[in-house]
């Protein structure tokens, strides 16, 4: 009886075995396989100097496309994450999209153009004029993708309006549009969207949940302490406008210093930067913005003459400093923790930038000197390609500022579904 037993359990035991092997087999083979074509086509990485930053993104390897050329002759890159889906999906926001804008509000008060399109906050005014004066503009709400509310909070600051008064000014706006038109309540605001470069206009609408979480907000300070959604909201580039001087570029052999920073010590990194870094005889670091007296534009004409110009965030992530680096053709290194960039899920700031932690204060001479100078000529040459993207000008231009944060908002109507 036990033997029977036994020749019955044999033929089971023999089939785990024979299975066992056979999945053994399998998978070294399989591991051969996919080492094999790993080595058959993997790209070697470049190699990177200890310490310093590493310019081709997080990964060391070289992914590029073929660069595209586009009727008018603009070139694209590999400064693009993927340039020829930029070139396709900017011509079909030319050509199809459509913005609504709300008309109504106090225009004193709401819907404001500064009468001068200067300082460090005239990209909010560049793009209202834009918009309210450009070709995306519908005048068929039921032919647009996204709606306009034209909150601007430049009259209110000037009239010395609180920030409570301002929080319940633009709270009852926004619930008189909600009542008088259909469209906020299709997506809950999701298709709607607001731009406000001070920090004034962010303090001005966070008391209102149902603004900041559901609509689209184009904002100076895309800091993750304000609230900011990356993959919801755009990061408006601060731009210093008018420039001093003209656009600086294919001008390395002028660029004999290493870092360049002047400015008013008004957050904790500057306070560091200068603190560390003030008497260096290698980088040229101010503690106190340069005074008109010492000489006409020598602020910025320190921009032409440095390699590297630092960018140290101050009551806020941003600064103008960054648009102002890149106009010079000075590369900007970018200081400053949870800075959602500019157009970053379109162009790769680090092939036209140095991107740091705010901890790499320290090591801040070492991380740049170990950058070689044919690095740094790539650097530059990239910088002058994406100048054109951190210019406002009126009328628009195409590639511009303006059509760039357009291309953003483009690109997230396409999530909304109603």
């Amino acid at each position: 009886m036990s033997s029977v037993k036994q020749n019955q359990q044999q033929p089971s035991f023999n089939s785990i075995f024979s299975l066992r092997c056979s999945l053994l087999t399998l998978a070294i083979l399989t591991l051969f396989s996919f080492t094999y074509l790993s080595l058959q086509y993997s790209t070697p990485s470049p190699q990177v100097p200890d310490g310093a930053p590493n310019l081709l993104g997080g990964t060391g390897r070289i992914e590029q496309e073929d660069d595209v050329v586009d009727n008018d002759g603009d070139e694209f890159g590999d400064v693009y994450h993927s340039p020829r889906v930029f070139k396709l999906n900017f011509a079909e926001m030319e050509k199809n999209f459509k913005v609504y804008i709300y008309p109504d509000g106090d225009p004193k008060t709401f819907y404001q153009t500064p009468r001068k399109l200067t300082g460090k906050y005239a990209s909010e005014g560049y793009f209202f004029q834009n918009i309210k004066e450009g070709r995306f503009r519908t005048l068929d709400p039921d032919q647009a993708h996204l709606f306009f509310i034209p909150i601007s909070c430049h009259k209110m600051r000037g009239k010395g309006t609180s920030y409570e008064n301002m929080t319940i000014i633009v709270q009852n706006y926004v619930e008189s549009l909600i009542s008088k038109y259909p469209y906020w309540n299709r997506t809950l605001g999701a298709d709607h969207f607001f731009v406000t470069c001070h920090d004034v206009g962010v303090r001005a609408t966070e008391g209102l949940p149902l603004l900041v979480k559901n609509s689209i907000r184009a904002v100076c300070s895309p800091s993750y302490d304000v609230g900011f959604i990356p993959h919801k909201d755009v990061a408006l580039p601060q731009v210093l406008q008018p420039f001093a001087l003209p656009a600086g570029g294919n001008d390395v052999e002028n660029r004999t210093t290493l870092g360049f920073w002047a400015g008013h010590r008004n957050s904790k990194i500057r306070v560091i930067l200068a603190r560390v870094w003030e008497n260096d005889t290698e980088l040229d670091i101010s503690n106190n913005r340069i005074s008109r007296a010492t000489g006409h534009l020598v602020y910025q004409k320190r921009f032409y003459r440095s390699k590297f110009c630092i960018c140290p965030g101050g009551s806020q992530v941003n600064s103008a400093r960054i648009a102002d680096s890149i106009h010079y053709g000075c590369i900007p290194v970018i200081l400053s923790n949870y800075y959602d960039l500019p157009f970053n899920d379109i162009l790769d700031w680090r092939k036209f930038a140095v991107v740091l932690k705010e901890s790499d204060v320290y090591q801040l001479k070492q991380i740049l000197k170990k950058i070689s100078q044919d690095e740094f000529v790539t650097l530059h040459n990239n910088l002058v390609k994406i100048q054109k993207h951190f210019q406002w000008n009126s009328p628009p231009v195409r590639y511009d500022a303006f059509h760039m944060v357009m291309y953003d908002l483009w690109l997230r109507h396409h999530t909304i579904q109603y």
